[in-house]
């Protein structure tokens, strides 16, 4: 069963491959600039956006499966996601919603006061920094432990 596997996963692979290639090709061998270029790129592109939606959802699906199978790491999994979803509220709460001034002082567009994409666009900066802060805090306790073992 595992080789058969094995065997129409090596043909879909190698399927998949070779149309790549072809596209590659047929987008190398166009004239920069001409109309046959675009229309090269147009056939290139939804077949890369397919392979990235195929990829997405073959990994969801593959996690999903995964967790189903190994209740401990479903428990470890959601208690991950509860501490990344506070972690997120946190940094919401941080975050500035201040109006978002150019080079002249003029409030970008969209930046007003209380714009939710500059609230947003806070937190995401509150977030990556907490997240640096712990996962630095947490290699300098590993650093510790390690010297303190030899």
């Amino acid at each position: 069963m595992n080789s058969k596997f094995s065997k129409i996963l090596t043909i879909i692979i190698a399927l998949i491959s070779v149309i790549g290639i072809a596209l590659f090709i047929n987008v190398s061998m166009q004239d920069e600039g001409s109309e046959g270029l675009s229309s090269a790129v147009n056939l290139l592109i939804p077949y890369s956006t397919f392979l990235f939606y195929a990829v997405v959802a073959i990994t969801v699906v593959l996690s999903i499966l995964g967790l189903i199978k190994n209740p401990d790491n479903l428990k470890k999994t959601l208690l991950g996601l509860g501490v990344m979803g506070v972690l997120l509220a946190v940094s919401y709460l941080l975050g500035d919603s201040s109006a978002v001034y150019d080079a002249k002082g003029a409030v970008l567009s969209g930046g007003e006061e209380g714009a939710s994409s500059t609230q947003w666009s806070s937190t995401g900066i509150w977030y990556s920094i907490i997240l640096g802060a712990l996962g630095f805090a947490f290699f300098i306790i590993d650093l510790v432990k390690g010297l303190i073992k030899s």
